[in-house]
């Protein structure tokens, strides 16, 4: 079995209007989210082999704050950033077989796009269809090697969003 985790960066600020979109960083909401999702991704056991983060740097402030341990490979992609569900599927569609888990750090509308597509069914596929808020994680399962990964291809595990966090 396989697993995809899929993380909506979290919250970035608009302080200062001026900052290109990539390079806006983190607000203090943000920051504070990213530390809750570290907190239950260690609770759930959650050690992706592979992080694939968008270049942004409010993607790359989310990956910090989750602290991963050494063993997990991390890329940092200009491609991932604002990238469509089919990039991202085409993305993922290239990781290796020996990779079991990966982590995927991007941006809505094509996070959330992606998910819906994949996910055959799980209890929160509706929730997940309406809305995949700024450090949302989803957890996909499935069989088979990542090149044949495809709508419908796997299950929804789990689907948390920070303030149910405690």
């Amino acid at each position: 079995m396989r697993h995809l985790y899929l993380l909506r960066h979290a919250k970035s600020s608009w302080g200062d209007p001026g900052l290109d979109d990539h390079d806006r960083p983190l607000a203090p909401r943000g920051r504070r989210a990213a530390k809750q999702v570290r907190r239950h991704m260690r609770g759930a056991g959650i050690e992706p082999e592979l992080a694939l983060c968008s270049s942004a740097r409010r993607t790359q402030e989310t990956l910090e704050r989750l602290r991963l341990g050494g063993a997990v490979s991390v890329s940092v992609e200009d491609g991932l950033y604002a990238a469509s569900a089919d990039r991202l599927l085409e993305r993922l569609r290239e990781v290796p077989d020996e990779v079991g888990s990966v982590l995927v750090i991007a941006h809505n509308p094509g996070l959330q796009a992606l998910a819906a597509s994949l996910a055959s069914g799980g209890g929160e596929l509706p929730r997940l269809e309406r809305q995949f808020p700024t450090a949302a994680l989803a957890t996909l399962a499935f069989e088979g090697p990542w090149r044949d990964l495809g709508p419908g291809g796997a299950e929804l595990v789990e689907y948390v969003v920070p303030r149910e966090l405690p």
